[in-house]
Formats: structure tokens, C-alpha cells, sequence
């Protein structure tokens, strides 16, 4: 397990974890803008989806070992690509490599490997761990990066050109791409077949189970489930350039703040999962969503004040809180919803070609959003955004428990 926790963020580091972090600066030192931010990671969702698709079968024949060290090594190799400080042209290409090398050998198999690891009983602890344990990584990651970003730059920020701080955010990236090259190296050695339980090596990619996976309604509904999470989890995105913007914080303070949300994952993933286990993973994700709710409607209808510094720590605190402990408990549904072991990875494959895909249109609606209004208006209006589509999530998994209480009702048994 701490082998699939430290692989499982490892890999998104490059991606998005710096992006997220330090976007202020991203955007300043590659010389683009929100709305074109969002047309690379537009690049990366693109390939991404069918490699979710694709991905999922693999995981259910190959072990787990070969699949992400080899993903690992390859996103390693982008990263340093993109220590170059390469143009916007060269950007779109190294964030579609990134959605082959993160999704299509990667993504399906940690989590096969995670819930083979919860067995019957334990699935909520096993993905609030996983998600957990990525958090503590992203967390500390984050804090490092900062300060060897601060390091690199004069202590008065307001001399630092953009040259000054293209020469900082290279050390940044070349940090990470090696620190990723490493896991990569130790997933290798040490991640042993018993331990993982992917790849039993006779499943092989067929039709006929797609199809089965597909007359399943609840994995429809859970990939609904899926889109509105991961919707509000973009949205995370925005925290750093909302302090800066909005709040009046300089770089350095902004990125602090971003790395701050980041320090709630693991007690709230792991907190959500341990609680799923006794209450059932469908009835937290009730829970988070409402906080999520809440936490949009808080920022979007002008509650946050420059003034109140306070007030903003709190509402984003407790709403990343709901929004990371939806992704510790989003995928233990598959085991509410009974979906054969031996089809996990094909399962996982296709609620993730739908629910991921706001790797296709947040980046580009978020940018939009920002660029068209400036100022506290366009943050506004994202946040309102992520309201409404947790308001279509807990309608969604209101759904989903009805099916799977009819569904086990039929079998005899009730619901948790």
C-alpha cells in the first residue's frame, strides 16, 4: 500500500499537482493565459479518455509492477521535457503524452490493485488510505517545492523578473521529474505481484465483458457520480490565483495557500473512508456533496471578503475537505454496487471514460470563466459552477442507493 500511495501521486505530480500549486507563476513564466491553460489540459483529457477505456483490461491481464513503473519512467522523462521551458506548441505535445503514460498503463491498475487490498470489508479504507496517503505526498511535495521556488527567487519579489522566475520554477520541475524517476525505480524493485493481485494474466480484453460492465446501471450512475467530484476537484485549481487575485497575496504567499488545501486530503480521505466502512461509501459522498455545495454557494454568491482572510481560510478548508474526501470514496461504490472482481479494471475503464471527462472541458470553462470576468467576478462564477454540478451529485447517488437498495431486495438482503 505505501508503494501504490507514493506511485499514485507521484504520477500526477507533473501534471497537474504544478499547475495547481504554482498558477500564477505557470502562467506567467510560459507566457499563456487561463483560457489557453485549459487548452493543454484539454490536450491531456482528449488522449486520456479512451485511454481510460483501454486502460481498465489491461489492468485485469498485466501486472501491476511492469504497468507503473513503466508509466512512471515516462511521465519522468516528459517532466524533464518540460524543465526546457518549452513553447505552447510543445506543451500541448507533453500534456497528451502525459495522458497516455498516467491513464492508459497506469490509472486502472492502482485502483485494481487498491480494492483487491480492501478485500470484502475494508473497500472504504483502502481508497480513503490511498487517497489519504496521495495527499500527504502531494502535500509535502508541495511545501518543498515552494520553498525551493522561494530559494531560487531574491528575498524582495518585486525585483524577480520573469526570467528570474522561469530560472526558479526549472529547479521546481526538475525536482519533481526526478523525485517521479525515483518511485518509478522503487515500484519496480519492490511492488511484487502477492502484493498487488493485478494480473492474473488470463483475462484478456473482450466485447462481450464491456458489455456485460455496460447493462450495469449502477456504473452508469457512478461514473455520473464520478464527473460531478471530479468536477468540483478542478475547481481546486483556481485556489492559488483566487488568493493572488482576489485576496491580494504574492506569489509566494499564493502558492503557500494552494499547498494549505493540500494538507486536508489525507485527514479527510482517510476520516471519510474509515466512516464509509461503517455507514456505507454511498451515504458519505451525501455528505461531501452537501459540504461542497455549501462551500460553492459560500464563494459564488460574494461571501469572501479581502478584508476577512479568516473567513476564506475556513470555507476553503472545509470545502476541500468535501471535495478530496469525495475522491477517496467515489470508486469503493464499485463494491456497493457489486461489480464482479474479475471485471474491475474493465469497469473502473469505462466510468472513467465518463467521469473524467472534465479533463476535457474545465480547463478551457474555467479559463473562459476567468478571462471574460476579471477579478472576483469570474472566481465567482466558477465556484457557482462547482454548486451546481454537486447539486446534480447528490441527486445522482440518491439514485444510486434506490438502485442498489432494489437490487439487493431482489437478492434478499437490505441496505447499509
Amino acid at each position: 500500500m505505501a508503494l501504490l500511495i507514493l506511485a499514485g501521486e507521484a504520477i500526477f505530480l507533473l501534471p497537474f499537482v504544478l499547475a495547481r500549486v504554482f498558477r500564477p507563476t505557470f502562467l506567467a513564466v510560459f507566457g499563456i493565459n487561463n483560457f489557453e491553460l485549459g487548452l493543454i489540459f484539454s490536450v491531456y483529457g482528449l488522449v486520456a479518455i479512451p485511454a481510460y477505456l483501454f486502460g481498465g483490461p489491461l489492468a485485469d491481464r498485466f501486472p501491476a509492477r511492469k504497468l507503473m513503473a513503466v508509466a512512471l519512467a515516462s511521465t519522468s522523462g516528459l517532466g524533464f521535457l518540460l524543465a526546457t521551458i518549452p513553447s505552447f506548441d510543445q506543451l500541448r505535445w507533453i500534456y497528451g503524452g502525459w495522458g497516455l503514460t498516467t491513464i492508459l498503463l497506469f490509472w486502472a491498475a492502482l485502483l485494481r490493485a487498491t480494492r483487491e487490498w480492501g478485500g470484502d470489508r475494508l473497500q472504504g479504507t483502502a481508497y480513503g488510505l490511498l487517497d489519504g496517503g496521495r495527499g500527504l505526498i502531494s502535500a509535502v511535495i508541495g511545501t518543498t517545492t515552494v520553498a525551493i521556488f522561494a530559494f531560487f527567487l531574491p528575498t524582495d519579489l518585486e525585483v524577480a523578473t520573469v526570467d528570474m522566475r522561469g530560472a526558479a520554477f526549472r529547479q521546481v520541475i526538475l525536482f519533481v521529474a526526478s523525485f517521479v524517476l525515483l518511485i518509478a525505480v522503487l515500484v519496480w524493485i519492490g511492488l511484487r505481484p502477492r502484493q498487488s493481485g493485478v494480473g492474473g494474466g488470463g483475462h484478456r480484453i473482450s466485447l462481450p465483458d464491456l458489455a456485460r460492465v455496460a447493462r450495469m446501471p449502477n456504473v452508469w450512475l457512478q461514473a455520473v457520480i464520478i464527473v460531478c467530484a471530479y468536477t468540483g476537484y478542478k475547481v481546486t485549481d483556481d485556489f492559488s490565483l483566487f488568493a493572488k487575485e482576489v485576496m491580494g497575496y504574492d506569489e509566494i504567499r499564493a502558492a503557500n495557500f494552494g499547498t494549505l488545501s493540500l494538507w486536508v486530503r489525507p485527514v479527510a480521505t482517510v476520516g471519510a473512508g474509515l466512516l464509509a466502512d461503517r455507514l456505507s461509501a454511498s451515504r458519505m459522498i451525501l455528505v461531501c456533496f452537501a459540504v461542497m455545495i455549501a462551500g460553492g454557494l459560500a464563494v459564488g454568491l460574494g461571501g469572501m471578503d479581502p478584508g476577512l482572510p479568516g473567513l476564506f481560510v475556513l470555507t476553503i478548508l472545509a470545502t476541500s475537505a468535501g471535495l478530496f474526501a469525495l475522491r477517496g470514496l467515489y470508486f469503493a461504490l464499485t463494491q456497493e454496487g457489486k461489480v464482479p472482481l474479475a471485471l474491475t479494471g474493465t469497469a473502473i475503464g469505462l466510468m472513467s471514460v465518463i467521469g473524467y471527462t472534465p479533463d476535457i472541458f474545465m480547463g478551457p470553462l474555467m479559463g473562459h470563466l476567468l478571462d471574460r470576468s476579471p477579478g472576483a467576478t469570474g472566481h465567482q462564477h466558477v465556484f457557482l459552477m462547482m454548486a451546481g454540478f454537486a447539486s446534480l451529485g447528490l441527486l445522482t447517488t440518491l439514485v444510486f442507493r434506490g438502485v442498489i437498495r432494489r437490487k439487493r431486495v431482489l437478492e434478499g438482503e437490505g441496505i447499509e
